[in-house]
C-alpha cells in the first residue's frame, strides 16, 4: 500500500518544515508549496490525497483562490491550516468547500487525527 500524499501550502518556511516533519514521522508523503501558484502546479502534478492550505499567502493567489480552483476540479479533502481565525473567514472557507479548519497554533496530534479522519472518509 502506498502512503498518502499530503500537499502542504504555507508561506512560512518554518511551518512547512514543522508540518512536513510531523507528517513524515506519521508515514505520510509530503510535497510543499510556499505560495498559491506553486500549490496549483503541485496539485496538478502530484494529485495529492489531501491538502493542508493556509489562507493568507503572498502573490497572485491566496488560499481561498487555491481552494476555489481545486474545488472546480477535485473532491480531494482540504483542511485550512491558518492563523486567521475570524468567524467570517472560517465560515467562508467551509462554505467554499474546505473540509475542515484548524487555527495556528495547533496540536500535532489533533492535526494528524483530523488528516486521518478525512482520508478515511475520502476512501468510502
Amino acid at each position: 500500500m502506498t502512503k498518502p500524499l499530503i500537499l502542504v501550502v504555507d508561506d512560512k518556511p518554518e511551518i512547512l518544515k514543522m508540518v512536513g516533519d510531523i507528517l513524515k514521522l506519521e508515514g505520510f508523503g509530503v510535497v510543499a508549496a510556499s505560495d498559491g501558484k506553486s500549490a496549483l502546479s503541485l496539485f496538478e502534478q502530484h494529485k495529492p490525497d489531501l491538502i493542508l492550505l493556509d489562507i493568507m499567502m503572498p502573490g497572485e493567489f491566496n488560499g481561498l483562490d487555491v481552494l476555489y480552483f481545486i474545488r472546480e476540479r477535485s473532491g480531494v479533502p482540504v483542511i485550512m491550516l491558518t492563523a486567521y481565525d475570524h468567524p467570517t473567514s472560517v465560515r467562508k472557507a467551509l462554505e467554499d468547500g474546505a473540509d475542515d479548519y484548524i487555527t495556528k497554533p495547533f496540536s500535532a496530534q489533533v492535526l494528524v487525527a483530523r488528516i486521518q479522519s478525512k482520508l478515511r472518509r475520502a476512501k468510502t
